[in-house]
């Protein structure tokens, strides 16, 4: 086990749960969540990486809207199994991860890039739906920022064993 010296103590306590003592000393759930989290990280960032690129100007013949209710689907489900398993995951070795840059600028990343995507929505949906050219400057710039974030949610989860 990690030393403990300095970590938050909720973040200990959470690493000597019971729960926490069952990922670690099961031959499958850790692998299991780890193999999840990376289908979800590849779900959630492959949907939403296409849409950036059709805001970006590439597959203009296809609507705004049409490709966002095409992607929606996957973006859910890949948000939902990387919540659920990188909390398995950050269980088990909660108390290390919490003072780990790499995972800290992660979960920074992270929420700046959900609070893009919600932004993104309130401000945009309505305005580009059905256009097949013409997108705003300012929602390719926040289509380009997405892109740029979930791949360094991405580049960040797989660099923190090294940190």
């Amino acid at each position: 086990m990690e030393h403990l010296t300095g970590a938050p103590a909720w973040t200990v306590a959470l690493q000597e749960s019971g729960f926490a003592f069952a990922i670690r000393d099961s031959a499958w759930i850790y692998p299991t969540a780890n193999l999840l989290h990376i289908l979800g990280l590849a779900l959630l960032v492959g949907s939403i990486l296409i849409l950036d690129f059709r805001l970006l100007g590439i597959g203009r013949s296809i609507s705004v809207d049409g490709l966002s209710r095409l992607t929606r689907p996957f973006s859910v489900l890949g948000i939902c199994l990387s919540l659920a398993s990188g909390s398995i995951l950050f269980s088990a070795d909660a108390a290390a991860l919490a003072s780990n840059p790499v995972f800290r600028a992660k979960m920074a990343i992270l929420a700046a890039a959900l609070a893009n995507a919600g932004l993104f929505r309130l401000l945009w949906r309505r305005r580009i739906a059905e256009r097949l050219h013409a997108i705003p400057g300012a929602a390719k710039l926040q289509a380009a920022l997405s892109g740029l974030a979930w791949l360094a949610v991405g580049s960040c989860g797989r660099m923190i064993a090294y940190f």
